[in-house]
């Protein structure tokens, strides 16, 4: 596994733009459809090369779905885009119905998640998006945690026949990966061989959980970090791999727990290798207005709240299945 020493940050919706204008020379059946925010969700580079492949439905997000539908019944490839509040929240009906119970070939990119969208607060903060998503037949769910492993995902989900649900991140995120990585759909990523705690993470918090593990390890504390950046399928082998021989399962993300990946987390242990988990995220609760990076602290889900949760349980051992 290789991952980059030296951070550059770039945010995975700006990552998301690029590689779609790039596969847009290399498949002229990619069609990008945005909902007057293409400014926002990066669909504007695409739109500048490809103008006539570029469809701004206006704010009609529902309609967005429904033409990505029938675009991809004529063999078209539809990148549809929006903050994911409109999307996995305001179309839901459409994405449930018109795309995967006919399992067609739409992917359905959402920018904004979670609550590092920031000043926008609560009303656009989606934070039960991988809930919703995951829970509908036929779906792919993805969130990716930086640059490389987004522009990897933009050009791999074109070549899966069917609905992918791809979550994506407003503020600029840590590069954490280097260009010879290898990645796959439904296979997480393991960085680190410590056996004092397995910190399952996805998206921005897999840089929080780096974080965390690298000063935990000044403190003789040795973790590993999971990356999960296919939710569902999920890489139900190592998941139970990584908690068999380790004290502490953590897992943490920028989305409600119940639901998210936490929930997939307990599921897949809960059947096989029964364990205490510590699940991380925004509990029961709505965004707020703020800054992104003190949303993260507030909500407790950045490299200080993982150290602290660590610290705080290290020294349990196996115990039945109970959730915090």
């Amino acid at each position: 596994m290789s991952y980059m020493e030296e951070k550059t940050k770039i945010a995975t919706r700006q990552s998301y733009g690029e590689k779609l204008a790039e596969l847009g020379e290399k498949n002229k059946n990619i069609i990008v459809l945005d909902a007057d925010l293409s400014g926002a969700t990066k669909t504007n580079i695409f739109a500048k090369k490809f103008p006539d492949r570029f469809i701004d439905v206006g704010i009609a997000e529902q309609n967005m779905f429904g033409i990505a539908a029938g675009l991809s019944t004529y063999g078209k490839i539809p990148y549809a885009s929006t903050f994911a509040m409109f999307a996995a929240g305001r179309a839901y009906d459409q994405i449930r119905n018109s795309i995967c119970y006919p399992k067609l070939n739409v992917k359905i990119c959402a920018t904004h998640a979670g609550i590092t969208v920031g000043e926008d607060g609560a009303t656009h903060q989606m934070i039960e998006d991988i809930s919703l998503m995951r829970t509908i037949p036929n779906m792919i769910v993805m969130c990716t945690s930086d640059d490389i492993q987004t522009k990897w995902a933009v050009e791999e989900i074109s070549k899966i026949n069917g609905p992918v649900y791809l979550r994506l991140c407003r503020l600029a995120s840590e590069v954490i990966y280097e260009e010879k990585q290898k990645f796959e759909i439904g296979k997480g990523i393991q960085i680190g061989n410590g056996t004092d705690a397995t910190i399952i993470a996805t998206g921005i918090t897999v840089q929080e959980a780096l974080k965390a593990k690298k000063k935990l390890a000044t403190e003789g504390i040795n973790i590993r970090v999971v990356d999960i950046h296919t939710i569902k399928p999920i890489d139900k082998e190592l998941i139970v791999k990584l908690a068999k021989d380790v004290k502490l399962v953590v897992s943490i993300e920028e989305h409600a727990p119940q639901g998210g990946l936490g929930s997939a987390v307990c599921e897949v242990l809960a059947e096989v290798e029964p364990k205490k988990v510590i699940r991380m995220g925004i509990k029961d609760e709505f965004g707020k207005s703020g800054k992104a990076e003190e949303l993260m602290k507030y909500f407790k889900i950045d490299s200080e709240a993982i150290i602290e949760k660590v610290k705080e349980n290290k020294s349990i051992g196996f115990c039945p299945m109970f959730f915090v």
